[in-house]
């Protein structure tokens, strides 16, 4: 995978359909002209229950949208359910007239949009929504439309996981109370130790002493020695997989966390460098033989985003489904991306802690 795709599915988490049973109707939107340029044929229309708005006419987002919806066709296939999905297909800028096709065919729920850009779109062009499941997060959380609920794969609620994680944790012999952060300056690890400190800051915490991270030994080593000095609780590395590799030796033997979205995929060559970093994952691939997974088909992709994103379509399908008559008064379950539960507006996702161990990442809470 190039750098720069990385980059976009990076930035889709700040994110082919398979054959369904015979009781599940999946389909992609006709297309508006047929090849001569006139208008497409009248079909006759399907009821849709689920419909499924994702960006796979886009390029840039082709492979993370379907990763997204074979996640979600696989989840049905599984339920067996009587549930009629369709897909609906967009390129860029292309999300609005998405939704208004599924809105006119009936869909009692939409999951979608996928992008952050066309979610801000969306919440702003005052539709009269079905319930709308998206797979992003709104910048402004305060006053979503009334029937927008918000599901993202996001690095923030890593960030505020790691921090409850570490208030709850006791400090190792020697070590303080306080918190450090190595951060680099891209935007997504911005995000991740912006969230990071506000989750600490309301917990009670100190704030946290910062180090810039950029590349450099002489800047390292620097760190190496602040961090023996006055050791903190806890190390956060606001890092990328490459940069999180060559930070971590410098921690030493403290407490070292980081969240696994930013891991695109096995990194072979320096994985033993993160022995002792516990990270968030998702349950899907931190333990995938868990009782809740049995039938849900496994799927092979080439990067661990795009495997995140199919885990968020399997859960997607399951939240879409408890909407189908209306909010529910209660949603928790153990789904593929971490514990799901409804928080007002928001579909809280809460991730599993791993650990690597001898160049394997496994459960924090496993056989040593």
């Amino acid at each position: 995978m190039t750098a720069s795709r990385a980059a976009r599915l990076a930035g889709l988490l700040a994110a082919g359909v398979v054959a369904c049973a015979a009781a599940l109707s999946v389909a992609q939107t006709p297309p508006a002209s047929d090849a001569a340029g006139g208008p497409a044929p009248m079909l006759p229309v399907t009821p849709v229950d689920i419909a499924v708005v994702l960006p796979l006419d886009a390029p840039a987002y082709a492979r993370a949208a379907d990763a997204v919806r074979a996640g979600v066709s696989a989840a049905a296939e599984a339920a067996r359910s009587s549930v009629r999905v369709r897909v609906f297909a967009h390129a860029e800028d292309g999300a609005l007239d998405a939704f208004e096709a599924a809105q006119r065919a009936g869909a009692r729920v939409i999951i979608g949009p996928l992008l952050r850009d066309d979610l801000k779109v969306v919440a702003t062009m005052a539709l009269e929504l079905p319930y709308t499941i998206a797979l992003n997060q709104l910048e402004d959380a305060a006053n979503p439309p009334p029937r927008l609920y918000t599901f993202p794969l996001s690095i923030e609620s890593d960030a505020r996981l790691i921090a409850r994680r570490i208030r709850d944790t006791p400090p190792t012999p020697g070590a303080g109370q306080g918190l450090a952060v190595v951060s680099s300056e891209t935007p997504l690890m911005l995000r991740f130790a912006s969230a990071l400190t506000s989750e600490w800051l309301a917990l009670g915490g100190s704030v946290p002493t910062a180090y810039r991270y950029d590349g450099r030994v002489e800047t390292l080593t620097t760190v190496r020695r602040e961090l023996t000095r006055q050791p903190p609780a806890a190390v956060v590395l606001a890092l990328d997989g490459v940069a999180v590799a060559r930070a971590k030796p410098y921690v030493g033997t403290l407490p070292a966390y980081a969240s696994a979205l930013v891991f695109e995929g096995p990194l072979t060559a320096t994985v033993r460098d993160l022995d002792g970093l516990v990270i968030t994952e998702i349950p899907w691939i931190v333990t995938p033989t868990a009782a809740e997974f049995t039938g849900l088909p496994r799927r092979d992709f080439p990067s661990a985003a795009l495997t995140r994103l199919y885990a968020l379509g399997l859960d997607a399908f399951r939240v879409a489904s408890a909407f189908l008559d209306g909010p529910p008064d209660r949603l928790d379950f153990d789904g593929a991306t971490g514990r799901v539960t409804l928080d007002g507006q928001q579909l809280v996702r809460a991730g599993r802690f791993a650990v690597f161990r001898d160049g394997a990442l496994v459960p924090v809470d496993g056989p040593r």
